[in-house]
């Protein structure tokens, strides 16, 4: 089934603006089968593995075709446990966020009647609910059916193992004949056959064939990490185990922009791709992952679609994807020609039970593991630093400092003090050297990237609180100007296709930061920041890479004006 992107699928502008800041930029195959005749009023039977995305193809038409001036129950979903039930009322909220008027309501066993009755006596349009509860309501007359446009089993083949068939039957009996029916499930044994034929009127057959996974060679493992803890562990990860080379997904465009600064901030070479960006900086961006000009690449699922990098080390389910096929699209990046790979994946709360049933779908195992403990990478980083200090002493590749050694002798320090002050010198010395975001940063041992950088160097999207270093990709001529050296990583001509580097009369002596120069550029040329590249700073000039299409602007735009208490000139470098 060909995937379609939700735009093509007849939805109202508002709805489409709640998936767009979801951050769904394409329908997944049941929903892209499902949503239109949906949208027609047909019943529909669909069949698709758990993980497929099916939560979305009914919550679009059931929040579409609510009336927000009709204050009852138009919706009703039946689950098979309260956990989905939950997750199910959750998905609607989302998608619901921008129709005014329309609510959702989840109830469920163990959970305080009297709040259900509130949510019911306020008019919630959409019902999301388990068996049991339902036929509860039903009962008690708190509960009425008579404006039920549209009823969907959820899971229809566990609820039949759960035993609520006769529920269910009786729950559609009490509901209007002229409703629409719809019915998900991953099977379709017997009573669910008779359930289809019984109720539901010239159904739309759709079935969505699952895949299993084909990827031996990947290591699968997963830690259960509340949100707000995934950057620090995901950083925690890359320098215990060394990663020099990754792709990170994440769920909307919004995580992919947000994360990728974290990770520039912290001094990983990493950079975003998603579908808000121009083909043009996708190619550019992807050119650099390529050569390994960058470390990390973080992306949406569509943006990486037909991505082909060898040697992908790890990949990283930042977020877990909204369809299960998806996740074995993003580990394949990886363990490629026979090679070894590793994919992990971060979890939390209820998205334990969607990682459950990936692994249902994929017929594999994904290992749990205990994220690594702060002190665990800094005895990592010792580790490291002895054996280098090791390899040193036993080369004796380094200059002897005997006469300062006796002199510290002489004046009473011990051999294991000198040592212990030099070496907490060193590590001083190294945390100050970084830019550090926060004191996490300090731990993670940012140094082993910055230690061998000059000068500060800002490249990819643009944030006032980015400082990120930058590789030499590439070597250019060298050339002096004002005192200045443009040494092989600061040449006047920039190593990216379509940008032009230009040289600024203001540098790193008069206290500017790289988001400084992203700050007058965006702003005073209106550039998008997406088009300014690596930006180095020298002691009396800066040099920045800016997209051919905007160099003219900015060269217009810039010269003359005030920028930190000085009269700016702006010229290409190469001219200089």
């Amino acid at each position: 089934m060909q995937k379609k992107l939700f735009t093509e699928l007849g939805l109202s502008p508002d709805l489409l603006k709640a998936i767009n800041k979801v951050g769904y930029e394409e329908a997944t195959p049941i929903q892209s089968a499902a949503i239109p005749p949906m949208m027609e009023g047909r019943d529909v039977v669909g069949q698709s593995q758990t993980g497929s995305g099916k939560t979305a193809a009914f919550a679009v038409p059931a929040i579409e075709k609510a009336d927000p001036a009709i204050r009852a129950p138009q919706t009703i979903v039946l689950c098979p446990t309260r956990e989905l039930a939950i997750q199910v009322a959750e998905e609607v909220a989302k998608l619901a966020a921008f129709k005014r008027g329309i609510r959702e309501l989840p109830i469920y066993g163990g959970q305080s009647y009297e709040r259900q009755f509130r949510g019911l006596k306020q008019g919630a349009q959409i019902i999301v609910g388990t068996p049991g509860r339902v036929m509860d309501h039903l009962d008690r007359g708190t509960l009425q059916l008579d404006q039920i446009r549209m009823l969907v089993l959820d899971e229809a083949d566990r609820m039949l193992d759960m035993g609520f068939i006769d529920d269910i039957k009786t729950i559609l009996k009490h509901a209007p004949a002229e409703r629409q029916t719809v019915l998900f499930s991953a099977t379709l044994p017997r009573p669910i056959l008779e359930l289809i034929r019984q109720f539901t009127r010239d159904p739309v057959n759709i079935r969505i064939e699952g895949q299993t996974l084909t990827v031996p060679a990947i290591e699968q493992a997963y830690y259960e990490v509340d949100r707000r803890s995934k950057l620090d562990v995901l950083c925690r990860i890359l320098d215990l185990h060394d990663v020099k080379y990754g792709l990170i997904f994440c769920a909307t465009k919004a995580m992919v922009d947000d994360l990728t600064e974290h990770l520039q901030a912290r001094g990983y070479l990493a950079d975003k791709l998603h579908g808000d960006m121009s083909q043009s900086l996708r190619e550019r961006t992807m050119g650099r992952f390529r050569r390994r000009a960058v470390e990390f690449l973080v992306a949406t699922d569509v943006a990486a679609r037909g991505l082909d990098v060898e040697d992908i080390e790890v990949v990283f389910n930042y977020d877990l994807p909204q369809d299960a096929e998806d996740y074995v699209h993003r580990i394949g990046r990886t363990g490629r020609a026979g090679k070894p790979g590793k994919a992990i994946t971060f979890v939390g709360g209820r998205e334990i039970y969607r990682l459950q049933n990936i692994m249902r779908f994929t017929k594999g195992k994904i290992r749990r593991e205990r994220p690594p403990s702060v002190e665990e990478v800094q005895e990592k980083r010792a580790n490291v630093f002895l054996e280098s200090l090791r390899e040193i002493l036993e080369k004796g590749n380094y200059k002897r400092q005997d006469e300062l050694v006796d002199r510290l002798l002489d004046q009473g320090h011990s051999p294991t003090d000198i040592a212990s002050a030099v070496l907490h010198m060193m590590a001083t010395e190294k945390a100050r050297s970084t830019t550090p975001s926060s004191t996490e940063v300090s731990e993670h041992g940012r140094e082993r990237r910055e230690s061998s950088r000059e000068g500060r160097e800002y490249s990819g999207p643009r944030d006032r609180r980015e400082r990120r270093p930058r590789d030499d990709d590439r070597r250019a001529p060298r050339a002096e100007r004002r005192g200045d050296r443009f040494d092989e990583r600061a040449g006047p001509v920039s190593h990216e296709a379509g940008m032009l580097r230009l040289v600024m009369n203001i540098g790193k002596s008069k206290h500017i930061m790289p988001g400084d120069v992203v700050g007058v550029i965006a702003g005073a040329a209106s550039v998008p920041r997406e088009s300014i590249g690596a930006i180095k700073l020298l002691p009396k000039v800066t040099l920045v890479d800016v997209a051919e299409e905007h160099a003219q602007a900015v060269l217009q735009k810039l010269n003359g004006i005030r920028f930190k208490g000085h009269r700016l000139t702006i010229a290409p470098a190469a001219e200089m």
